[in-house]
């Protein structure tokens, strides 16, 4: 399933949180060691920040490994990104899907609506995607049923929005059998509301066109034209349903369309 790019934004955050001591220690759990021989976790963590940030990344990834075997979560969060996108490492899936493991078992109580909750809810999202096509040559085999139980916990106890739009694919596809329309519109709308661009679209299509929800052709319009805003043309299924619907608009539909875009984004400033 497509992810949106909130995953760059939440990297984009996790390195503004190299410099955050409180926030990093808080999620970490473990005060800053007073003994110099061995560095805390903590600071372990910090030093393969530092040499993430500087392009060092085989120094970054001997200290974020030191960190993550204490049991330091967001050096965990930032091994597993590394993994799944071969970032200064060969690509392993199975060690990603590991270290996204451990953050979720350790932290799927953490209070919603901190930083920190941004990565455990991102790990969520990203063994929910591993659940659904599993990993080939490995033992993580494809459970949509547990993909299903890893998007809807993130969707409802987080509220990520990516985890709203993951769910919500899976009630318009049922790959593991349960399809429903109206729960589908339901997690699309919470997602859309958030700036999730995927959800936007979908949403938007289905609207425009009336499928299994009543048909709104300016308010679809409204959604698509936010989608296609937000991708800046990059994600060619996007620009290609915007098209598809601009085309088919009314000069009405597309000025009561604009109207509504103008007012979701005023309320958003």
């Amino acid at each position: 399933m497509p992810m949106s790019d909130r995953v760059a934004a939440i990297a984009v955050a996790l390195i503004a949180l190299f410099g955050a001591a409180g926030a990093a220690q808080a999620f970490d759990g473990a005060p800053t060691s007073s003994k110099k021989e061995q560095p805390s976790p903590f600071e372990a963590f910090q030093t393969g920040a530092r040499a993430y940030i500087a392009g060092d990344k085989a120094t970054a990834v001997t200290s974020l490994l030191d960190a993550a075997k204490r049991g330091h979560a967001m050096a965990q969060w930032k091994l597993a990104r590394m993994y799944a996108e071969g970032d200064g490492v060969d690509r392993d899936d199975v060690k990603a899907f590991d270290y996204f493991s451990q953050v979720a078992n350790a932290h799927a109580d953490d209070a919603p609506g901190t930083m920190q909750a941004r990565f455990v809810a991102n790990s969520f999202v990203a063994l929910g995607n591993y659940y659904l096509d599993g990993v080939p040559n490995s033992p993580i085999r494809s459970d949509p049923a547990r993909a299903r139980e890893m998007f809807a916990y993130a969707a409802s106890y987080f509220g990520d929005p990516d985890a709203q739009y993951n769910l919500a694919r899976m009630y318009i596809d049922g790959p593991d059998g349960e399809k429903d329309p109206r729960q589908a519109a339901r997690w699309l709308g919470l997602a859309a509301n958030k700036g999730q661009r995927e959800a936007q679209a979908v949403l938007g299509h289905m609207l425009f066109n009336g499928l299994e929800v009543p048909r709104q052709r300016a308010r679809g319009l409204m959604w698509l034209t936010l989608a296609h805003d937000a991708s800046g043309g990059g994600q060619k299924w996007i620009a290609d349903l915007y098209g598809e619907a601009l085309a088919q608009a009314s000069p009405d539909e597309q000025e009561t369309a604009q109207s509504y875009v103008t007012a979701w984004k005023k309320d958003r400033e």
